[in-house]
């Protein structure tokens, strides 16, 4: 087999869409006359037909599980977390769980009372010329019931687990009872969920208050955050800019103060992208690390669910509740114990960090520039700099594309006929891509799964974690021609994703964290690392968190306050 080129990913220029050339070129996408050609030029430019010719020998993988020592899940003290939630993080910061924790052991606020308040602060970020949109649904008497019930549980010196009263928040694509199941659509959802989610009801054991859904790309097939039904989330740090997605409304609603920790889902960087593009902090953990019981169908192969937070320590204590065995989910049977050792140490001596800079520079500028200069910071708290070679992205890239597009739109087949013309216009283009993948591309796309989580084993048996920017570019601007119907620019969007598909491909865990600001727009770091090492990417990510000064968003919300 001849040896692919060390770095082969090339930039894809394709004409932007929107407004009334967008409606009529996906009407032509879906004729049956002239579909067929625009579906084949379309996927030419993007390099499908090289991809089929492409020669595989490996097996197809049809799930990225790691093997690992089976057993029941134990957390690292998580309780323990919070008692200093504060310290460390430089510059502007919002109220973290601790806070709310100390507030309410003081008596100087109350669940019921900050509850009250986050539902006011939702609904004055709703108004206005350019609305947050962070939310799309709302459960008032059910958080007020769960507050109340905190308020008591304080009261009394029992507080139930250590979210206790917490404020949090639920990307719409997986169940909390009582409420809908959008997944951005507009016709999903028509009958509440009578139970929560797997991840959601780990969160409300440890006595969180779930504020309600929040907003999303359109069934997670976009990562700008775009949604034409719900209302397009605004960046809290740029409200004329996009929050990226497709988790857009729970980085959001992080960024802009409205809880401290929310739930996101990741098929292809959808919680990455947008806490990169917002300024917060984001953790995919391990395919199967997490219980998809109860989540939206969309990507089997590919979703992963986890934290966005407001800070590193928050995001430890998210993903140490949501981890574990479920009997249920077959993919969280072989996890290693969950551990957060190591979260506190203050230096970074011993760990090695890969760097694979034709991709890490296949940036903008200006993000670059700022993740390279978070690079030599980490070196200097301890860490070791290892040039490292990824070959193989182009096809990885191609592969994640054909099992995205493929699974989601086989999630959505049952759907076709009666609602089609009821998704939006860039879902719908990006499901007629979708309906012309065949079988052959699918299986290929598994095979060359298996050949890059062997390259990745590779390059991390020598290093701890690989550094990438978390995106190409920072938060592209809402142009005034993309409400309210959209825009077709996957230029941009693959700028987007250029760092964060090979984790969903290969199931690692992947942690954004903030390294600076470029032209006033937050710029995130990304971390992968080998298999159910989170605590590893965790602990880097908490001694990068001194050293980035955070500024306050321009929409900014704080429950705490007086």
């Amino acid at each position: 087999m001849p040896t692919p080129p060390a770095y082969d990913l090339e930039p894809v220029h394709l004409p932007r869409l929107a407004g009334k050339p967008f409606g009529l070129f996906v009407r032509l996408l879906e004729s049956r006359v002239l579909g067929p050609p625009l579906v084949r030029k379309m996927l030419a430019d993007l390099g499908i037909p090289r991809f089929r010719r492409l020669e595989v020998d490996e097996p197809p993988t049809f799930q990225p599980l790691w093997p690992a020592a089976g057993g029941e899940t134990v957390t690292a003290a998580p309780a323990a977390l919070p008692a200093a939630a504060g310290e460390g993080i430089a510059g502007f910061r919002l109220p973290a769980v601790a806070d709310y924790l100390a507030a309410y052991g003081a008596g100087r606020a109350t669940p019921e009372g900050v509850a009250e308040r986050a539902l006011a602060a939702i609904a004055e970020s709703d108004r206005g010329d350019s609305p947050l949109r962070a939310f799309v649904s709302l459960a008032p008497e059910q958080t007020m019931a769960d507050a109340r019930a905190a308020t008591a549980r304080w009261r009394e010196g029992r507080p139930l687990g250590p979210l206790d009263g917490v404020p949090l928040a639920v990307k719409d694509e997986l169940d909390f009872a009582g409420q809908p199941t959008r997944v951005g659509t507009r016709f999903l959802g028509a009958a509440p969920a009578s139970e929560d989610a797997a991840a959601v009801a780990r969160w409300r054991a440890a006595g969180g208050v779930i504020l309600g859904k929040t907003n999303m790309h359109e069934i997670g097939i976009g990562v700008t955050g775009f949604n034409r039904h719900h209302g397009t989330p605004r960046n809290p740090s740029a409200p004329g800019r996009y929050t990226g997605g497709s988790s857009s409304g729970s980085a959001a609603a992080v960024a802009a103060g409205l809880c401290p920790l929310a739930l996101g889902a990741d098929a292809g960087g959808s919680i990455r992208i947008p806490a990169g593009l917002c300024g917060v902090v984001g953790l995919k953990p391990t395919y199967g690390r997490v219980s998809s019981v109860g989540t939206a169908p969309l990507a089997w192969s590919l979703d992963h669910y986890g934290p966005i937070a407001g800070s590193v320590r928050d995001a430890a204590l998210g993903y140490a509740l949501l981890s574990g065995v479920d009997p249920r989910d077959p993919a969280t049977r072989r996890q290693p114990r969950v551990t957060l050792d190591g979260l506190e140490e203050p230096r970074l001596d011993g760990l090695r960090l890969g760097v694979f800079s034709p991709w890490f520079d296949d940036a903008d500028p200006a993000v670059a520039g700022v993740c390279r200069g978070l690079v030599d910071q980490l070196a200097a708290r301890g860490a070791r700099v290892v040039e490292v070679e990824l070959p193989g992205l182009a096809a990885a890239a191609l592969a994640h594309l054909l099992l995205v597009a493929g699974e989601m739109t086989a999630a959505m087949a049952a759907h076709d006929r009666e609602h089609r013309r009821d998704f939006g216009l860039d879902v719908r283009t990006n499901l007629a891509l979708g309906r012309a993948i065949t079988a052959s591309d699918y299986v290929k796309a598994q095979r060359v799964r298996t050949r890059v989580m062997a390259t990745f084993r590779r390059a991390l048996d020598t290093v701890d974690a690989v550094l990438t920017p978390t995106t190409g570019v920072t938060a592209p601007a809402i142009r005034p021609d993309v409400l309210p119907d959209g825009e077709s620019d996957l230029t941009t969007l693959l700028a987007l994703m250029r760092f964060a598909f090979p984790a969903n491909l290969t199931g690692l865990p992947a942690i954004t964290f903030p390294a600076g600001y470029a032209a006033g727009l937050p710029v995130g770091m990304q971390a992968i690392g080998s298999p159910w090492s989170e605590h590893v990417l965790l602990h880097l990510a908490r001694v990068a968190e001194p050293l980035v000064p955070r500024r306050r968003p321009e929409i900014c919300f704080d429950l705490l306050a007086g």
